[in-house]
Order: structure tokens, then sequence, then C-alpha cells
């Protein structure tokens, strides 16, 4: 389902000049129906009372669908595009290294569904989420 064959160098340079450059978000890992990827947790990613901001969380929630939907469907023929992002906060973080693991859960012609767990560094549930996506020709 996602093609595992684009290499992960190439993946990442597609963050240049994006949100995912300035929160550094890096993806780390492509199996077959789901896509990892890391977040530091520090002053860009911090909310006033110095924990990982909710809306950092939904942004590598996001990130890691759009970017697995764009390993799916032919990119040069169709967009992809976020209809609805949720997420629940469950463990505050000050600092680290959190990991998002996004795993499809509906594999559509027109839409995509995944679920996003993001963990700490000691494999602690942070957040989950879900991101569907919509699908559209060009």
């Amino acid at each position: 389902m996602i093609n595992k064959n684009v290499p992960l160098e190439m993946v990442n340079a597609m963050n240049k000049n994006t949100i995912l450059e300035v929160l550094d978000i890096k993806t780390i890992e492509l199996g077959e129906d789901y896509i990892v990827a890391t977040m530091p947790v520090d002053k860009r990613t911090h909310q006033p009372m110095g924990l990982l901001h909710g809306g950092a969380s939904a942004v590598l929630i996001e990130s890691l669908g759009s970017i697995g939907s764009s390993l799916i469907v032919d990119i040069k023929k169709e967009n992809i595009v976020g209809l609805e992002v949720n997420a629940n906060h469950l463990r505050g973080v000050k600092s680290g290294i959190v990991t998002g693991r996004a795993q499809i859960v509906h594999c559509g012609r027109r839409t995509h569904i995944w679920q996003v767990n993001i963990t700490d560094e000691e494999n602690k549930l942070v957040c989950t989420g879900r991101l569907t996506v919509m699908v559209t020709q060009k």
C-alpha cells in the first residue's frame, strides 16, 4: 500500500520551507500500512507552561497522515487534503523527542483515515489522534 521504495531522505526533503522543517519533524520509518516520525519537544513546540503544545501534536498527526497518503496515491495526478484532525492529549512532555506512528485504518478511493499514536522517550502514550484525508484529482 505505502510506497516503501521512496528513500527516507526524499520523504524528508519534502519538508523544506514548511512547518515540518520549522518543528524538525523527521520521518524515520515506512511500513506497508504505517509511517513513523519524530519531533523534538523544545521551545518551538512548547505552550506557555513549558509542556508540549497540543497544536504541535496536531501538526505531527496531520503531517504523518498526509505524508502517508501521498505515498499511497499517484501524487502527480492527485492531491492530498486534510479534512479533519482529532487529538486527545493524555500526558504532558517537557523535553526530549516524541515519536508519532500513523497506521492507516481506511484506504478508500477518495478518503483515507489514519490512527496516530504519539509516545514519549519512555514509550508512554502522550497523545492519540485520527486524521481524515481527502484525495482529489489535480
